[in-house]
């Protein structure tokens, strides 16, 4: 009988611009998508976001920040940032998840990263459009 061959997927890593706060998130990227809600304009300045999330305890903040800087922006999460160079990273929710915003990746190319919806479309000035497609089988 043949052995089962599986695959380890390789951890997400990435971080900030100064490189103080670095994460690594062990497992499949959950919930891939984009949002347009406010909160999310004013946390990165950008009118859209591309977010995943994995569970707390799959990630690590392994930078030598440590963990991110928070400020809580709703009852059920809080934004995460540097502290030292004020980037973006994400949110820490209560649920127990951390979101985290594709742009802070060392590498964006991997499957469960690509967005499969979008959040909060009405959120958007109506002349930005958002697109998310995969991309066909190669």
């Amino acid at each position: 009988m043949a052995k089962a061959v599986t695959k380890k997927i390789k951890p997400h890593t990435g971080g900030c611009i100064c490189g103080a706060i670095r994460f690594e998130a062990q497992g499949r990227a959950g919930k891939p998508h984009t949002c347009s809600c406010k909160l999310c304009q004013k946390h990165s300045g950008a009118l859209t976001v591309a977010w995943v999330e994995f569970p707390s305890e799959a990630v690590a903040w392994t930078g030598p920040g440590g963990a991110p800087a928070t400020y809580r922006s709703s009852d059920y999460s809080s934004r995460a940032f540097c502290g030292t160079c004020g980037s973006t990273i994400g949110a820490i929710d209560d649920a127990p998840v951390v979101a985290l915003m594709l742009g802070c990746f060392d590498k964006t190319n991997a499957v469960d990263l690509i967005p499969v919806s979008h959040s909060y479309g009405g959120g958007r000035p109506k002349w930005w459009h958002v697109e998310c497609t995969r991309p066909a089988a190669e």
